[in-house]
């Protein structure tokens, strides 16, 4: 059952695990922690060539940003007993900054730096701002 559309951002929490449908179709499943406790795990899903994409380029230990349809699924546990987990049909993904497989800035690469001299202390008057 889908309940909304959700962004997150958190720390794989256990490395993608790639399976296939009977259709062939492959599904990737990997664990974001949301929080500092282990307690807020999400478990995150990709589907077909989006899947393939992220088990080569998500790894534990990564940042990133998730977007996807939040729902709910029934999983058995070791034990035979049946419970509730929250997932996110991911159709979108981005490494965050400081993440082990973000690509990092090329040397040639230039980064604006503003001086204190560039910004002024003066206050805008209301007939300025355009909306």
């Amino acid at each position: 059952m889908s309940l909304a559309k959700a962004v997150i951002s958190g720390t794989v929490y256990r490395e993608p695990e790639k399976r296939f449908t009977s259709n062939n179709v492959p599904i990737t499943a990997f664990a974001l922690n949301i929080s500092d406790s282990e307690e807020s795990v999400v478990r995150v899903i990709t589907k077909g060539n989006f899947a393939d994409t992220v088990e080569k380029t998500v790894h534990k230990g990564d940042k990133i940003i998730v977007e996807g349809r939040l729902q709910t699924n029934t999983v058995k546990n070791e034990n035979g007993t049946e419970r509730k987990i929250v997932e996110i049909d991911c159709f979108a993904l981005e490494h965050l900054a400081g993440s082990g497989s973000a690509p990092a800035a090329q040397s040639g690469d230039s980064i604006v730096q503003f001086g204190q001299q560039d910004f002024s202390d003066d206050l805008i008057a209301e007939d300025e701002i355009p909306f």
